[in-house]
C-alpha cells in the first residue's frame, strides 16, 4: 500500500478508485483523504450519516461545517478548493498526492491557494491490482450473474424458429439483436446486476468485437454474446462471451470455433504467476498463424485475431494486467483476467469465447463454468 499522503475528488458510483476507498456508493463528488494512515471523507449532510454506517474505516466530515468556519473567518464564497485547503491545513499537510484523473480547474483552484500537488507515482491503489479472496467470491459472484443473463438469451435462440428466409422468430415475432439484448439483461438485473452495452451481433456485425450489434438475427451463421455486468451491491464486474449458431454452422465456422477454444486452452495453460502478458499473446498468436487463419488489413478492414487475448477485471470492466501484443505486465498470483481469443472473417463471421481466470501460485483457476457448445 502507499505511504503517499492521497487526495481523490471523485464520485464513488462511477470512479473505481474512489469505490475502492470508501466501499460505497456515492452519485455525488465528494472529498477522501488518506493522511499519515488515516482516512477521511468529507461528505454533504445528505451523505453523512449513511457514510459512517457504511464506511466505517474512515472518519467522516461535514462539509457545510467547514463552510460555516471559512465564513466566520472571513471567505464570502467558500467553494471545494476552501474546504480542502482548511482540512488539509488541520492535518498539517502542505501537500499531497492525486490521481492522473483529479480535475484541472480544481487542481488550479487549490495550487492558487498555495496547496501543492502532484500525481501519484505509482496509481492510488496499486494493490487494487491483486484481488483478496473477499475480492475473488465478488467477482465470481458477478460472473454468475453474467452467466444466468447468458443462459436466458441461448434459452431463447434454443426455442426460436427458422423462417423461410433464414430469419429467427421468437414467439411470432422477429428475433433480432435489440431483443435478445434485452433478454439477457433482463436476466442479469434480476440476478442482482446491471448490463450495459451488452453485445449480441450476427454474421458479419461480429466483424467488429465491439460491435453491440443490431437487426434481426439469422440462423445458420455464427452469433456472439458477451455479457458482462456490474454487481448492483458490490462494483465488482464479470466478464463471459460464448460463441453460438442456431442451426447448422458451415465448415469454416466450425473450424474457426474449435481453433478459437484450443487457443484459449493455451492460453489458460500459460497464464501462470509470474508469466508475461506478451509472451501468452504471442502464443496465441503463433498458434493460430499454424493453423493457417492469418491476420492483417484486407480492403480497408482488419480481419484474423486484432485484440488482446485477455485483461484483468475488477471494480474496472477493463483494468490491469493486460495480456496483448504490447503489454508489459507479467501475471501475479492474485490477479483475475479473462481469456478471450477470438477469430474475425467477414463473410463468414466472428468467433470469440471468453473465460475468467484466477492466477494462483500453482496453475490458473478457470473461475467460469459455463457450457461451450457452438450449435443451437
Amino acid at each position: 500500500m502507499s505511504k503517499e499522503n492521497l487526495l481523490i475528488v471523485a464520485d464513488s458510483e462511477r470512479d473505481a478508485n474512489m469505490l475502492y476507498a470508501v466501499r460505497m456508493f456515492v452519485p455525488d463528488p465528494f472529498v477522501y483523504c488518506k493522511a499519515g494512515g488515516k482516512r477521511f471523507v468529507i461528505m454533504s449532510d445528505l451523505e453523512i450519516d449513511r457514510a459512517r454506517k457504511q464506511a466505517p474505516h474512515c472518519k467522516v466530515l461535514s462539509f457545510a461545517e467547514y463552510q460555516d468556519k471559512l465564513k466566520k473567518h472571513g471567505v464570502k464564497k467558500p467553494g471545494l478548493a476552501h474546504v480542502i485547503r482548511a482540512f488539509l491545513k488541520e492535518q498539517n499537510l502542505k501537500k499531497v498526492s492525486v490521481p492522473n484523473t483529479f480535475p484541472h480547474g480544481l487542481a488550479r483552484q487549490l495550487r492558487d491557494l498555495n496547496v501543492k500537488i502532484r500525481v501519484s507515482k505509482n496509481g492510488c491503489f496499486p494493490e487494487r491490482e491483486l484481488k483478496t479472496p473477499d475480492e475473488v467470491k465478488k467477482i465470481s459472484a458477478s460472473l454468475i450473474m453474467a452467466e444466468v443473463g447468458l443462459a436466458e438469451g441461448l434459452q431463447v435462440l434454443k426455442r426460436a424458429k427458422i423462417a423461410k428466409n433464414g430469419r429467427l422468430i421468437y414467439n411470432n415475432l422477429p428475433l433480432t439483436s435489440e431483443r435478445l439484448r434485452a433478454i439477457i439483461d433482463t436476466a442479469v438485473l434480476q440476478a442482482g446486476g446491471v448490463a450495459v452495452h451488452t453485445i449480441v451481433a450476427g454474421g458479419d456485425q461480429g466483424c467488429n468485437p465491439h460491435e453491440e450489434g443490431y437487426g434481426p438475427l439469422k440462423a445458420n451463421v455464427p452469433i456472439i454474446l458477451d455479457v458482462f455486468p456490474r454487481s448492483q451491491r458490490t462494483g465488482y464486474f464479470g466478464d463471459i462471451t460464448r460463441t453460438v449458431v442456431k442451426g447448422r454452422a458451415n465448415d469454416a465456422v466450425r473450424k474457426m470455433y474449435h481453433t478459437v477454444a484450443s487457443s484459449q486452452e493455451i492460453a489458460l495453460k500459460n497464464s501462470t504467476d509470474g508469466a508475461s502478458g506478451k509472451a501468452i499473446h504471442q502464443k496465441v498468436t503463433e498458434f493460430f498463424e499454424a493453423q493457417g487463419f492469418k491476420s492483417g488489413k484486407q480492403n480497408g478492414r482488419m480481419q484474423g485475431f486484432f485484440h488482446g487475448t485477455g485483461h484483468g477485471v475488477g471494480l474496472e470492466i477493463h483494468e490491469a494486467p493486460r495480456i496483448s501484443k504490447t503489454s508489459n505486465d507479467l501475471l501475479r498470483s492474485g490477479h483475475i483476467v479473462t481469456i478471450e481469443p477470438g477469430l474475425y472473417y467477414p463473410g463468414v463471421g466472428g468467433v470469440r469465447l471468453e473465460d475468467m481466470a484466477a492466477i494462483t501460485r500453482n496453475s490458473p483457476k478457470n473461475l467460469t463454468k459455463f457450457e461451450k457448445v457452438l450449435e443451437l
